[in-house]
């Protein structure tokens, strides 16, 4: 924010308003957008135009004497969206010259409200229209990231939806507001991850908001001005910092997915988060406000209340449309068509992926913000049929191409299959030796693997029997469409181990060890569902673990 001069004389303002590099934080501005853009980043500035142009800045004199402003008196050049001539001055001695040294686009902030010399025109949502189109000029992808100007203005920016508050009732707010906002067209929405002020310091509640940024579709953090407030995860303990730095890992991992997704956006309009509403029309869908779909392939429940000190595990209550559904972090399987809560650790949420699921990957969290990936994963989750359509494209100086479309279909069934065709002119967008790993969840080890269009692909595979999980790898090039064939033993869905999922659960519990083993032999050598179900509600547990016990026993059934 204050990359610009603050400290000016008082006659000029407060220093809110500022469009001259401060040379004690940025001596060398252009060497510096320089060093970043040669990390693969991208540069915005933040501004806050409303004060207008002030004597004290570097373009003021040759910006007054276009617009015939008394530069001689020192004359203040007032804001005026409205106004033509100034906004073509605006982007020409204000913006572009910054823009030749290297920034990429604008942060647009604190311009909110209808102030303006022209009736029924919100100022904000002016800026937000000639900034979009401006930064489109040469064919470029446009961009601009600006607070929100009212309904329609989805139509221009990534949205900022404000000065959230570091607490727990501020989380929970965040994720119905964000999927409820689709309904009015609003997708691209960026939030003060961790919260922007307020609260007290709380690794836990930081985690959540993290992990529920993950799952949102602009991933920011950001706070106030408080040096006690940094949201980088080495700022936390060691266990929080574990846990953001591997969501952080992900959330770049999952670019293929997002990317595609946003690519859905801008061609049907389909926001990334969307409530269950527009997918199950019955009335249960309406009563979990938190829960949303993520895209086409994942529902998303965000934690946003503590764990219980006893248990260390915190609830969601979720409601699972008819079908069947693999929770994508731990593989459990889930029958459909209830209300059910769902227990998690601090190390993940619940974010369930419906048999069928197609989720595309990169291999290397480094490498996939940069260019799309040579190594993509493909997750694959069993029990019926689905396909995915992943969009790739590049941009050559800032223009942009036409994409790459990879079709992915699965077939399941006792010789299951994988399809993938590759749509468009790949050279340049996909990567010359492209490897893919494919990992199925939820199926049986397999008598053979087959490619059986192109016998001479060479490839590797394993099973893992604890996750229940096929992985084959094999190096993509030259190669336009693929079919492999996967023989089977066993069709059924196959699920990991609930016994190991419940000692898990009861190893982190903070309880007596002889009420840990009172109820593992329960759960060992109780075969009856309903009376084992009986047996743990007579003990005196904590009601949290006592929910994500029984969670494990129902959770098929």
């Amino acid at each position: 924010m204050d990359w610009h001069l603050t400290d000016i004389p008082a006659e000029c303002g407060s220093g809110w308003t500022g469009y001259t590099w401060n040379p004690d934080f940025f001596p060398k501005p252009e060497r510096f957008m320089d060093k970043l853009h040669e990390m693969g980043m991208h540069v915005t500035l933040n501004v806050h135009p409303a004060d207008g142009v002030r004597v004290h800045e570097e373009a003021y004199l040759p910006m007054a004497r276009e617009l015939g402003i008394n530069y001689e008196e020192g004359d203040k050049i007032p804001f005026d969206a409205a106004n033509r001539q100034f906004m073509e001055a605006y982007f020409k001695y204000l913006h572009y010259p910054n823009e030749e040294k290297g920034v990429d686009f604008w942060w647009l902030d604190w311009q909110q409200g209808s102030r303006s010399k022209m009736a029924g025109v919100d100022t904000l949502w002016m800026l937000n229209h000639l900034h979009f189109l401006d930064n489109g000029r040469n064919r470029k992808k446009p961009l601009t990231f600006s607070r929100y100007a009212g309904i329609g203005s989805h139509r221009y920016p990534v949205g900022f939806s404000g000065d959230s508050y570091s607490t727990w009732d501020s989380l929970e707010f965040q994720p119905y507001f964000t999927a409820n906002a689709s309904n009015v067209g609003y997708s691209w929405w960026s939030h003060d991850i961790g919260g922007h002020q307020g609260g007290c310091r709380d690794d836990e509640l930081a985690v959540r908001w993290m992990q529920f940024g993950v799952f949102s579709p602009i991933m920011r953090l950001h706070s106030t001005a408080n040096e006690f407030y940094g949201k980088e995860p080495w700022n936390y303990s060691m266990e929080a910092e574990c846990i953001m730095s591997d969501f952080l890992q992900l959330r770049h991992r999952l670019i293929p997915y997002l990317y595609t997704m946003n690519y859905l956006t801008h061609l049907q309009g389909l926001p990334l988060l969307q409530p269950m509403y527009y997918h199950h029309d019955t009335e249960e869908a309406y009563h979990v406000p938190n829960q949303y779909y993520f895209g086409t392939q994942m529902i998303v429940c965000p934690i946003t209340k503590p764990v219980s000190r006893r248990s260390m595990i915190a609830g969601f209550d979720a409601w699972l449309p008819e079908g069947d559904y693999f929770d994508f972090f731990t593989g459990q399987y889930y029958k459909g068509g209830r209300r059910m809560k769902l227990y998690r650790g601090l190390e993940y949420i619940p974010v369930l992926v419906p048999a069928g699921g197609v989720i595309p990957m990169a291999k290397d969290f480094m490498e996939s913000h940069l260019h799309n990936p040579k190594e993509l994963e493909v997750h694959i989750f069993n029990g019926a049929d689905g396909s995915f359509d992943l969009y790739e494209d590049r941009e050559e100086d800032g223009r942009e191409a036409d994409p790459v479309v990879t079709h992915i279909e699965f077939t399941s069934g006792k010789t299951a299959g994988i399809h993938m065709q590759i749509e468009g002119e790949p050279e340049g967008v996909i990567p010359d030796k492209r490897y893919y790993d494919i990992h199925i969840r939820g199926i049986a080890e397999p008598s053979q693997i087959v490619f059986t269009d192109n016998t001479s692909v060479q490839f590797s595979q394993s099973y893992d029997v604890e996750r229940k999980e096929i992985s084959i790898r094999f190096c993509g090039e030259n190669l336009r469409d693929i079919n492999i064939q996967i023989r089977l033993g066993d069709e059924k869905i196959m699920v990991p181990d609930k016994k190991k999922a419940i000692f898990d659960l009861l190893h982190r519990a903070q309880i007596e060890y002889s009420l840990k083993a009172e109820i593992y032999e329960a759960v060992c050598n109780e075969k009856n569902r309903e009376r084992l179900i009986g047996k743990l509600v007579q003990m005196e547990m904590d009601s949290n673990l006592l929910g994500a016990v029984v969670e494990q026993i129902v959770m098929d059934c």
